[in-house]
């Protein structure tokens, strides 16, 4: 059975960040994960994309972009159609969030490690 896949907007070669973190526990738990950044590099072994994924079905976004910076993403996001989409503290976005709804998808303001760490993801 193949594990619903995420993508993770903000992703960072820096073990510091939560993107990283993120990352490293949705692969830890099973799940099928494409970290997508500007900058290049590496989160354990799966390389950071910098060209956005236009294969496969994406069944969760977890951002970790800031609302200023997700403007530029919002019809690629919607695009792909997720299921989901989680905005991390921080992420919170009212624009982004009334687009999703309007086309069916659930919104979810909430910490991807804590959803992760507690069974709730």
């Amino acid at each position: 059975m193949q594990t619903p896949t995420t993508l993770v907007l903000g992703a960072s070669p820096n073990p510091e960040r939560y993107s990283f973190l993120a990352t490293n526990l949705l692969k830890e738990k099973g799940y099928t994960v494409y970290p997508f950044g500007i900058k290049k590099g590496q989160i354990g072994d799966l390389t950071i994309i910098n060209e956005w994924p236009n294969q496969g079905a994406i069944d969760t976004v977890t951002l970790y972009v800031g609302p200023d910076g997700q403007a530029e993403y919002y019809q690629a996001i919607l695009e792909l159609a997720p299921r989901r989409i989680i905005f991390n503290p921080g992420t919170e976005n009212p624009i982004l969030k009334s687009m999703a709804t309007e086309k069916g998808m659930e919104t979810i303001e909430a910490c991807t490690l804590v959803m992760l760490k507690t069974g709730q993801y």
